[in-house]
């Protein structure tokens, strides 16, 4: 049995892995993967032999919809790395979760926001990866041979472009930045449209991350595996 921890992006996701996460050290990137990659390290110096990705994450797979969970087999970077994961959390939910999509196969990691549907597809076509993040890869890199879990919820699909605005809207320290984004979309108001699809969009993730945020603490037990 190990201890786990887990990282996300923002603080928004550490409270969809809902109230039992109090008793599982989580650590916010703020979407960086170099920040990402410290708050690993700091989990596994404070104890942690199981490290999860947990959050959002971008649609490579065209076939891949909003809501849907990755739980990936293994995680890639753009430079061709890869490292091994843990995918059998994903039967396990997807046994809890039967109205929801539980995909496999590999995450890309990605130091920079894959914004357009055109970048979409020339990364599915050279990796294979059902989705992008901009943590995982790090998390991975850090973990070693650690155990890994990534567990990720489809917001953007491959189709969606990400405008801007959007990604003004959460900053450094995790916390969501809905100032910023009526800002940006001040000086682009053309991406309104956009962004009003890309919110429903999140909201199927939310959804999604929600539900599966309190089952994936309880099927590791705190610590536990699978």
């Amino acid at each position: 049995m190990s201890a786990i921890g887990v990282v996300t992006g923002s603080r928004a996701e550490a409270v969809w892995l809902g109230r039992s996460h109090g008793a599982v050290p989580v650590a916010v990137s703020g979407g960086d993967p170099r920040l990402a990659a410290a708050a690993a390290r700091r989990l596994i110096e404070a104890g942690a032999g199981i490290l999860v990705s947990f959050g959002v994450a971008g649609g490579l797979d065209p076939a891949a919809r909003p809501g849907d969970l990755v739980a990936a087999a293994a995680v890639v970077a753009t430079g061709g790395r890869r490292w091994p994961a843990d995918a059998a959390i994903g039967a396990a939910l997807g046994a809890r979760l039967p109205d929801v999509g539980v995909l496999g196969g590999p995450i890309l990691g990605c130091d920079r926001p894959v914004t357009t549907p055109a970048a979409k597809a020339r990364l599915f076509a050279a990796t294979g990866a059902v989705a992008v993040d901009m943590e995982s890869h790090a998390i991975a890199g850090a973990a070693g041979a650690r155990g890994l879990i990534v567990v990720r919820a489809i917001a953007d699909p491959a189709s969606r472009a990400v405008p801007a605005a959007a990604l003004a809207g959460l900053g450094d320290d995790g916390r969501m930045r809905p100032g910023a984004v009526v800002m940006a979309l001040a000086r682009r108001p053309g991406e309104t449209a956009a962004l009003i699809g890309l919110a429903a969009e999140w909201r199927a993730a939310r959804a999604s991350l929600r539900r599966a945020g309190p089952l994936l603490l309880g099927l590791l037990g705190g610590g536990g595996r699978v």
